[in-house]
């Protein structure tokens, strides 16, 4: 049997109910996995309230990306795979269940030594951090702003960057800036006047800033890049209020975004969504995908990051994860794990 998480509607946290259905006959390129970590991440949050800007339909199982070890094969001869053998894939539904589905296509190897809860924590956040770096053109000797420091996205930019060669401010609520400090990143307080605090550390401006949050701040944010800096907005936190209602919509952010690379001041702009391409050139954005995460995977092997975990829920403790994931208290990754392993 499969027991996975299905989300009703819009609902509270404890609105999150567990099924159970039989696990179907695998076809030829699928495997059966058993989850051993999955992530509670701000996608899924979105998600639970209607806001997610690619909305799946009302029910389904939520689950971004997840972290197992192959039971079971539909092809004996699956290229590179074998019962047994742990892999990590990016979901970005079904994800909260013991057991999954999977085309071994969609699967990368996780390397020896790395734990499933550390590779879960690198999986659509390491992703999203490192694409975003290449695409912003961060190099050594830069310095760069991180909204959201504390994150899961945004401590895996830190990290990045610090590797790459560049210096990291981070903003992030008072009580996370122990924490942006220990990543190597000079702290600021989100609550007090950001533009001001980047500009006495950086009068001419940064190199690139990336903005989490989205919404009518993004104009903060564009102001603090100099003269060839690079703003890469890849949050709509902002863009919707309570009820799901648009506030900003993300094609009028995407429109203003435009506007701002035509001006001619040097600076540029970008809004990254991870699944970008996919329609139009599926097996070049599957092969992209498993390119970064192998590399990302392969710094983590390498001791040049780490990946911390805020905290670990078992799998029917959902709705526990998910409020504790959503109270701003955590640093690091929520993850949730089958109930035999809590």
């Amino acid at each position: 049997m499969i027991t996975e998480v299905e989300l009703p509607g819009i609902v509270e946290p404890d609105g999150l109910r567990l099924r159970q259905r039989e696990v179907p006959q695998l076809a030829a390129g699928q495997a059966l996995v058993r989850m051993e970590a999955t992530g509670v991440s701000f996608a899924e949050q979105q998600m639970r309230r209607g806001r997610y800007y690619d909305q799946p339909p009302f029910p389904f199982v939520p689950g971004y990306d997840v972290v197992g070890v192959i039971e079971a094969l539909g092809d004996s001869a699956a290229a590179g795979f074998a019962v047994g053998q742990r892999v990590a894939a990016l979901t970005k539904v079904g994800g909260w269940a013991d057991r999954l589905v999977l085309n071994t296509a969609d699967l990368v190897p996780v390397p020896d030594g790395v734990g499933a809860e550390e590779a879960e924590a690198l999986i659509v956040n390491g992703v999203t951090a490192w694409r975003m770096l290449r695409i912003a053109g961060v190099e050594r000797g830069d310095t760069v702003v991180v909204l959201g420091a504390n994150g899961g996205v945004g401590s895996l930019l830190v990290q990045f960057a610090r590797y790459l060669g560049a210096q990291v401010i981070g903003t992030a609520s008072g009580r996370h800036l122990p924490y942006v400090r220990e990543l190597g990143a000079i702290p600021v307080d989100r609550q007090q006047d950001t533009v001001a605090a980047v500009k006495a550390i950086a009068p001419d401006g940064v190199d690139a800033v990336f903005d989490h949050v989205g919404g009518t701040g993004i104009r903060n944010s564009w102001s603090m890049l100099g003269r060839g800096g690079y703003l890469v907005s890849y949050g709509t936190a902002a863009t919707r209020d309570q009820q799901g209602n648009a506030k900003l919509p993300v094609l009028a952010l995407i429109g203003r975004l435009v506007t701002w690379n035509l001006l001619p001041n040097g600076r540029s702009a970008t809004f990254f969504n991870l699944w970008a391409g996919k329609a139009r050139r599926p097996e070049r954005h599957q092969a992209e995908l498993r390119a970064d995460l192998e590399a990302v995977f392969g710094l983590l092997a390498a001791g040049e990051i780490t990946a911390r975990i805020a905290r670990a829920f078992p799998l029917s403790d959902v709705a526990d994860a998910v409020r504790y994931a959503e109270s701003g208290a955590a640093a690091g990754k929520v993850v949730l794990v089958p109930d035999t392993l809590s």
